[in-house]
């Protein structure tokens, strides 16, 4: 699928369903990233949203007294989040941005990155340059997670790297040894493995890899 189709389907997703509809827009702050705050791994910060979306995990963090800019490429996305942030009373700050590209737009480093849900529509062959460029927004010691569905998943007809959803999308599915090579050149791994995460309609066999920049 070629990425900037995928990109205006992801904002045509956010303009034409209601956030009620669109699968991954879960409000509720996923266990996972919740973990990270309560156990002190990540402490109070300069926090990067690649992929923010609606802003869900942005206006919890912000709740949580992180400072967090969010970047999605979709217009839409950006707007809804702005109105997410007002209506929850936080301060973040959204930029609409591709990340696939160098995102100058963000000229600030940060201590801790995360994608949640991202990666599976990022395809191998633009996996080198995104993970690139997600180092270099980071302060060394910074941490990142990143977390996108597994190839022991079951949705979307259980087989098969590449899946169509039925919104259209197409998702790469990972496993945990190709995580660990595009990861490990950059990064030094602290944690990988496969957890079950929250979805709408079902819960989703996920990759967490929770890791420190080089």
């Amino acid at each position: 699928m070629n990425e900037e189709r995928g990109q205006a389907d992801i904002d045509r997703i956010y303009r034409e369903l209601p956030l009620e509809k669109i699968p991954w827009n879960v409000e509720e702050p996923p266990q996972a990233l919740v973990a990270l705050v309560e156990s002190g791994a990540i402490q109070t910060c300069k926090i990067l949203d690649l992929g923010c979306g609606a802003g869900n995990q942005a206006t919890y963090l912000a709740g949580m007294g992180f400072s967090v800019i969010g970047v999605d490429s979709s217009a839409e996305a950006i707007r809804l989040a702005r109105e997410n942030a007002k209506k929850k009373g936080v301060s973040c700050r959204f930029v609409m941005a591709d990340v696939l590209g160098d995102l100058r737009e963000i000229p600030e480093t940060f201590d801790f990155a995360y994608d949640w849900q991202l990666l599976h529509h990022i395809y191998p062959e633009q996996r080198e340059t995104y993970v690139s460029t997600v180092h270099r927004l980071l302060n060394r010691g910074g941490k990142y997670l990143s977390v996108c569905f597994s190839e022991r998943d079951s949705q979307f007809g259980g087989v098969g790297k590449y899946r169509k959803t039925s919104l259209g999308t197409v998702l790469y599915f990972s496993s945990e040894e190709e995580l660990r090579r595009l990861f490990e050149t950059h990064f030094t791994i602290i944690e990988l493995k496969t957890i079950e995460i929250a979805g709408k309609l079902s819960s989703h066999q996920a990759n967490y890899v929770f890791m420190e920049r080089n």
